[in-house]
């Protein structure tokens, strides 16, 4: 809706509300209002930023694996305020050298920041014949200074294992990931645990029936004592079909084996795990309830190990990759797609409802894999775009989202004020049939639609 005129279609919703003042023209403002694009003040091809996203405390940890201060692909990491954007330092180390990939995986929790260099190379004097290509490491840095604060090394560590793949902190204990090492099998995979404030190794963590190839390690999250591993090359379900392990972190137990209900060959379930207040949320991006490798999310109950429910989004395809990427945060889940989509679905976590559809406002295009990584703290989302090309061709960037409010659904410029500017958006919305105006969630877009939105919009926030 552009020039200040109400198209035929407006034309009951204006007579119906210009009592109340709400016929107006649409701003000329996307219709997705990120907070913030991220972008490295350094900035150059090639360098992936948003490859690993965090956030905690309103800071943001975001990696670029592929940077080349030190080397081509020795990689860093960014801080930025949540609230403004700006970035506050560059997370450096000088020993990394070449292909070291170091921001490949990120966490931060309260003070600590985690970053994970999954291709280090570790040498050792009293082996010669070690060579200690791509064992990995991991590094603490200081959230408030960007300081370094240790490196962590695993006791046993060998050559291959790419240990730093992936990381989590919570409550002073790091759990990474070694998805190459070889303890129950080539390439079985492990993870590890550790101090955060003292660096020392608590416990290595190894599925009760690791096998070869399966990949344990991949993918990691740890949240009040409870640590998930995923295993996307588990074959309990076929070649391929993933599974996921939870451990105590106190003391370094296998508590379950997470496997879906109708889990099926080369579904990959396990790629991404999160888990929060006991639920578990599970990727599989290669399942193929909407299509070919269309994808799908499941959660679990932390403490009984049983399956609660499976998510699909409402526009779901073939290709989608749905669940390459997860989180969840305050009864919030965050799902990114990046095969024939680029975009990010946000969950209520406790009805399986689809909340909203993230895409970015400056456009862009599924080769851009808006939505490789997702990171979410109460009502801020953060979402990589690792294609993107403002600094470069495949530079990446990030991009700061609200939470909408679900008890407020007409609040659609998320202020928690209802007035003429959400009426604007929501018109344009209505406009290009947009999913965040179709409030009847029928598909198509009508009176009945602008009538929920006038009744949501009578009713007003709590």
């Amino acid at each position: 809706m552009t020039n200040g005129v109400c198209p035929t279609s407006y034309f009951r919703l204006c007579m119906s509300s210009i009592a109340l003042g709400l016929c107006v023209a649409p701003s000329s403002a996307q219709l997705i209002h990120e907070d913030h694009k991220l972008l490295a003040s350094n900035g150059a091809a090639g360098d992936f930023f948003g490859y690993s996203m965090g956030i905690d405390n309103d800071t943001i940890v975001a990696g670029a694996h592929q940077t080349d201060t030190f080397g081509l692909n020795a990689g860093s990491a960014y801080l930025f305020d949540a609230s403004t954007g700006k970035q506050l330092v560059q997370l450096i180390v000088p020993e990394t050298s070449a292909g070291d990939n170091f921001g490949y995986a990120v966490a931060i929790d309260g003070s600590f920041v985690g970053v994970g260099a999954r291709r280090n190379d570790e040498p050792t004097s009293s082996d010669p014949s070690f060579s200690g290509v791509n064992t990995g490491a991991a590094y603490l840095f200081d959230a408030t200074t960007g300081d370094r604060i240790r490196k962590l090394l695993p006791i046993d560590y060998s050559q291959g294992d790419e240990f730093g793949a992936c990381i989590a902190i919570d409550h002073g204990i790091v759990a990474v990931g070694a998805i190459y090492d070889d303890d129950n099998g080539e390439d079985s995979g492990s993870a590890y645990l550790f101090d955060a404030q003292s660096g020392e190794q608590l416990f290595k963590l190894l599925a009760d029936d690791g096998v070869w190839l399966d990949e344990f390690g991949t993918a990691i999250d740890i949240h009040n004592g409870i640590v998930a591993v995923g295993a996307p090359r588990d074959d309990d379900q076929g070649s391929n079909s993933g599974a996921v392990y939870l451990f105590s972190t106190s003391t370094g137990e296998q508590l379950a084996k997470l496997v879906p209900n109708d889990g099926a060959t080369h579904d990959r379930f396990g790629w991404t795990v999160a888990i929060d207040n006991e639920i578990v949320v599970v990727g599989a991006f290669l399942d193929d309830d909407l299509g070919a490798n269309s994808g799908s999310v499941y959660l679990f109950d932390a403490k009984t190990g049983s399956q609660i429910m499976k998510l699909l989004p409402d526009d779901g395809a073939a290709n989608d990759w749905f669940g390459w990427s997860v989180a969840i945060d305050n009864g919030t889940i965050a799902v990114g797609a990046i095969g024939a989509v680029d975009a990010t679905y946000l969950f209520d976590a406790q009805t399986g409802e689809q909340v909203a559809k993230l895409t970015s406002s400056d456009g862009t295009q599924s080769a851009d894999q808006f939505g490789r990584s997702v990171a979410i703290e109460n009502s801020t989302v953060v979402i990589g775009a690792v294609r993107d090309d403002q600094n470069g061709a495949e530079s990446g960037s990030g991009y700061v989202f609200t939470v909408p409010d679900s008890s407020c659904l007409a609040d659609f410029t998320s202020d928690g004020i209802l007035d003429f500017f959400d009426v604007s958006v929501f018109l344009q919305a209505f406009g290009t049939n947009a999913p965040a105006a179709d409030f009847t969630d029928d598909g198509v877009w009508d009176f009945f639609d602008i009538s929920a939105f006038l009744q949501a919009f009578a009713t007003g926030c709590p």
